[in-house]
């Protein structure tokens, strides 16, 4: 059966090789696009079906997922839209392409826009690997995040998210149930190798994902 390809953001969509590894929704940073994050994908969780979005808000003409008023302060309002919005486009992607709910990957603003749709929209998602995520919304929403996974991963010298504000994303997100491993590297804002081995062992730890959430 042939689905239509689901509209609302522009994406790419590479199907998978791997039966037990779950699908991977790609959420870049500010600046990037659908094309961004496929690599680490790939690298990350051979074998996943991978659909990697651009960011529908443009500042300065750099492509972000929300809109924000200044350095780490966002217009929560629109966070809370376009959160809705990620989630209305997952559940029309999941039909088109045959996907389980697919395990967020973000990176900076994709993580923070991950972390939002987790406390708004929980039931969309599987689980996620928030790459130097911050708190996307002062008051925690009552969310049922229970046997939802969650790799938060910061960093030590990261000048844009205070070690607080990371802390108390992962204590919000375990309020909320899930089952979080947050896990602070010598690294600053940028990814390093760390990350990548850190995360992509999470991931393995993972494959059961793509049954339990079909």
């Amino acid at each position: 059966m042939t689905h239509p390809v689901p509209t609302g953001f522009v994406h790419r969509f590479e199907p998978g090789t791997a039966e037990t590894a779950p699908p991977l929704l790609l959420l870049h940073g500010t600046g990037g696009d659908e094309n961004d994050l496929i690599p680490l994908g790939r690298a990350l969780s051979p074998g996943s079906p991978l659909l990697s979005l651009r960011g529908p808000v443009l500042e300065n003409g750099m492509p972000r997922f929300f809109r924000r008023l200044s350095e780490g302060v966002f217009d929560e309002a629109d966070v809370r839209r376009r959160a809705g919005e990620l989630a209305e486009f997952i559940a029309r992607a999941r039909a088109a392409y045959g996907l389980a709910a697919p395990v967020a990957v973000g990176f900076s603003n994709g993580a923070n826009i991950a972390a939002a749709t987790l406390l708004l929209h929980p039931e969309v998602l599987a689980g996620a690997v928030l790459l130097r995520a911050m708190v996307p919304l002062a008051e925690s929403p009552e969310a049922d995040l229970v046997g939802r996974p969650v790799l938060l991963l910061s960093g030590a010298l990261d000048p844009i998210v205070p070690a607080e504000n990371a802390e108390r994303l992962a204590g919000m997100l375990e309020r909320a149930g899930a089952a979080v491993t947050h896990t602070v590297q010598p690294a600053g804002h940028g990814l390093s190798q760390a990350d990548l081995a850190a995360a992509g062992a999470w991931l393995g730890r993972k494959s059961g994902l793509r049954a339990s959430a079909a």
